[in-house]
Order: C-alpha cells, then sequence, then structure tokens
C-alpha cells in the first residue's frame, strides 16, 4: 500500500502510542479525582497543556482540549458569536474555509448574523485589502484558516492578524492542517483563536484543542462539570491528551526535517505528472503551499473513478477533503478558485508523509498515467476534444 492521504489523517506514531497505553491500563483514574490514581491523569493533562502551549507560543491556561478540530471551530465561531453580539452581528470569512467554519457560519446566519464570504484568488490566496474593505463597525469576527485542507495554500495570516487586532476584532484561525507541520507563534501572528487536531500530525483520533487568548472573554461550549476550568465540561480523555502532547513533542523535534523532505517529494511528485501527463494543472499557490500537498486536476476524465482505479492498485489519495466524501457535489475551494465544474470533478489530492519515498511516487506516476489515459479514452469529452485539435492542425 501506498499512502497519500495525510491530510485526512496519519499514522499515529509508535511514541505516541506507547505514551498512551499506560493511561488506558494503570494510571486510569478520572483525573477529576482527589486520590493519587485519578491525581497522575491531572498531571499528565498539566503537562500535556504546557508542551502543546509551547509550540504555538501560548501560556498553557490558553489551551483547551476538545474533542477535535471541528468542536473547536464550532466553539471558535459559536461562542465568539455570541459573546459579542451585543456590539455587532457581523462575521467575516471565505469561500474556502473547511466546512466546520463553514456550516457554522450557515448556523449563525439562521440566527441573525451576518457572513461575509470573501473570494480567494486563482491561487486560493485571501487578497487582505479585500478583507479591510469588508470590515464594518458591527464586524466582531474574522475567521481565516492557516493553510488549505484540500489545495494546501498557506494564508497571510500575520497580516490578516494584524489587521483584526488594529480594528479590535476577534481573528481565528482554523489551523488544523497547518499546527505541527509549519511554525506557528500566536503571539507574533495577533491570533485570539486557533484550532488545532492530533491525528493531523501522528497523534490519536478524537483530540484536538481551540488555543484562547486569556484576554478574549467566550461562553462554555459544553456545559456539565467544571474540567477545562468550567469552559469545557465532561472527563477528559487523558489517553487522548497525553498522545496529542507526545505527537506534538515529535513534530517539533522533526519539523525542519520533515517539512524538507516533504517539500523534495512533492514537487517530485508535481514535476513528473505536469510534464508527462497532458491537460492537467496544479491547484493552490506553487510556493505558498503545506509541504506535502499535491492537488492536480486531469481534465476529462472523473476523479471518483480514477480514486477507485488507484485503491485498485494500492494508492491510498482523495479528490479532496476527506469530511466530504461520499458527496457528489464538486469541491468547493475548487470552485472558489475559478475551475469549472467538470475540472474539479476530476482532481486529485495526494498529501505525503516524510516516510513515503520517490520509488513509491515514480509507481504512483506510473500508475496515473495509465489510469488517466484509459479513463480519457472513454470519455466523449476527449474525443470531441482531440477531434477539435486535430481539425484545427
Amino acid at each position: 500500500m501506498i499512502y497519500l492521504d495525510n491530510a485526512a489523517t496519519t499514522r499515529t506514531a509508535p511514541e505516541v502510542v506507547e505514551a498512551m497505553i499506560p493511561y488506558f491500563t494503570e494510571m486510569y483514574g478520572n483525573p477529576s479525582a482527589i486520590y493519587s490514581l485519578g491525581s497522575a491523569g491531572k498531571k499528565a493533562i498539566n503537562e500535556a497543556r504546557r508542551t502543546i502551549a509551547g509550540a504555538v507560543g501560548a501560556k498553557p491556561e490558553e489551551i483547551y482540549f476538545t474533542a477535535g478540530g471541528t468542536e473547536a471551530d464550532n466553539w471558535a465561531v459559536k461562542a465568539a458569536a455570541e459573546s459579542r453580539g451585543a456590539e455587532g452581528k457581523h462575521i467575516i470569512t471565505t469561500k474556502i474555509e473547511h466546512h466546520a467554519v463553514l456550516h457554522t457560519c450557515a448556523y449563525l446566519e439562521k440566527k441573525g448574523y451576518e457572513v461575509t464570504y470573501l473570494d480567494v484568488d486563482g491561487d486560493g490566496l485571501v487578497d487582505v485589502r479585500a478583507l479591510k474593505a469588508a470590515i464594518r463597525p458591527d464586524t466582531i469576527l474574522i475567521s481565516v484558516m492557516f493553510a488549505n485542507n484540500e489545495i494546501g495554500t498557506i494564508e497571510p495570516i500575520r497580516e490578516i492578524g494584524s489587521l483584526a487586532r488594529e480594528h479590535g476584532i476577534l481573528f481565528h484561525t482554523d489551523a488544523v492542517q497547518a499546527f505541527g507541520q509549519i511554525p506557528i507563534d500566536v503571539e507574533e501572528m495577533n491570533i485570539d483563536m486557533l484550532s488545532a487536531s492530533a491525528h493531523k500530525l501522528n497523534g490519536p483520533k478524537g483530540t484536538g484543542m481551540l488555543y484562547i487568548r486569556s484576554d478574549v472573554k467566550i461562553r462554555s461550549f459544553v456545559h456539565g462539570g467544571a474540567q477545562e476550568r468550567n469552559r469545557r465540561a465532561g472527563t477528559e480523555n487523558v489517553p487522548g491528551i497525553v498522545g496529542f502532547a507526545a505527537a506534538v513533542r515529535r513534530a517539533q523535534r522533526i519539523m525542519e526535517e520533515k517539512a524538507r523532505k516533504e517539500r523534495e517529494l512533492r514537487d517530485y511528485l508535481i514535476g513528473r505528472i505536469e510534464s508527462e501527463i497532458p491537460y492537467c494543472r496544479l491547484n493552490g499557490h506553487r510556493e505558498k503551499r503545506l509541504p506535502g500537498n499535491a492537488n492536480i486536476s486531469f481534465r476529462f476524465i472523473e476523479g471518483e473513478s480514477l480514486l477507485i482505479m488507484l485503491d485498485m492498485r494500492g494508492v491510498c489519495a482523495s479528490s479532496g477533503s476527506a469530511c466530504t466524501s461520499g458527496s457528489l457535489d464538486p469541491s468547493h475551494v475548487l470552485l472558489a478558485i475559478g475551475l469549472k465544474h467538470e475540472e474539479a470533478h476530476g482532481s486529485l489530492r495526494m498529501t505525503l508523509s516524510e516516510e513515503n519515498t520517490k520509488e513509491e511516487l515514480d509507481q504512483v506516476v506510473g500508475h496515473l498515467k495509465e489510469i488517466v489515459q484509459r479513463l480519457r479514452d472513454m470519455s466523449p469529452l476527449y474525443e470531441d476534444f482531440m477531434k477539435s485539435r486535430r481539425d484545427r492542425t
């Protein structure tokens, strides 16, 4: 098997599993309990909080553990809207956000909030000047993802954060794809809230976090007990939190070398495809993109057929966000950067890890050349296109 879907989820690292096991088997007490079996879990949570805070330049008390990035996004957007609703009801986001943000904004629109969905350019970049022009006296929140989950484009977060701070507007960023992959500093970048998820950086599924700057006052999201300093009720997932911290330590240790290797592999893969398979295009910014992301559209084919035929050859990839798998609609991200429906339907997202090799990518390119040509040979659109080219010559 050749695994090229690391944006969907990553393999849990052995050292992460090893760190988690004792909290399933030996130190399994409820961390809210006062006896030592419980206090061991509480201590582990506090240590994890310090580790994760340090990775983004935050204070430990600004880190709140959640069940994942989706919950963190929902908490940030809904709670910010509610807490500042008396000051205004205008929110700014983009057309390429993850559905955890887009669907939450749609929910708030039904509650009387107004949302501006910013366009992006053909590479998926937000225009900071357009963002500034969209700000109104009643704007209370800006939510722009750090890096796009489909096309890998890294947004100008520092500039957006400065603009939001200048206007006294809360700034949230969905950093699920970026956290642990590229450097982030919430203080330098003027980020008020940041969402992240453990399973995107070789940690366990079902664990995430929301950074909330200490001077940001928003409500609790899950009501019940006093966990997470009365802001997120429910017994803490101690093994998951411990695993999250272990994954963060690993990510910090290997980030520079991992990014270097992934960029090299990514550029090699993109270069071979672009030079050897005609009528394809790279989606996303060529330089300002996540190290391991390669998203390419192939004209005249259906991405679903391509995925199935790759799977039959032992290659795991995707056509977009894992959260929209099974949907027949074209990617909202690819439509937003200007692709036509038929072009968006022919997209393939390959997201690499440092464990992939050039030999694997050579196999993948070989499979792609064969499959794409086979699918095009069955396509009436391709037949008409080639006929029109022959007629012109």
